[in-house]
């Protein structure tokens, strides 16, 4: 009866520290992946609008991949790629398109597992 209380502590034990290390923040890759055309037709680009998205996901992919790839301020570069990201979006993009993108970009990197603070 002992070993097997002891058993049933153990798998819970190991359990926990399983899920708990599951839903560790980590800092992944950035793989630069950003489907502009169907990010155009979620927003309901104009001609204008999509070659500026464009442009602003290919320095946002750059800015992502240098701060994910760094070993130094790697909080501060991922915090400023983001809202650098989010100003530029804000110029372009209508409010329900801002916000729309927002939700999606938001979605995007929880599941990467980037977490800004």
């Amino acid at each position: 009866m002992k070993r097997l209380g002891l058993t049933l502590v153990a798998a819970v034990c190991l359990t926990a520290t399983t899920f708990a290390a599951g839903n560790q923040p980590t800092t992944a890759k950035w793989e630069g992946n950003i489907n502009v055309n169907k990010l155009s037709k979620y927003l309901k680009l104009n001609a204008e609008q999509h070659e500026e998205v464009e442009n602003i996901c290919k320095f946002f992919n750059a800015q992502m991949y240098r701060a994910t790839s760094s070993t130094k301020n790697q909080d501060q570069l991922l915090r400023e790629a983001v809202y650098g990201n989010l100003k530029l979006m804000k110029k372009t993009l209508d409010e329900k398109q801002y916000a729309d993108y927002t939700k999606v970009l938001n979605i995007t990197l929880k599941n990467k597992g980037i977490e800004v603070k």
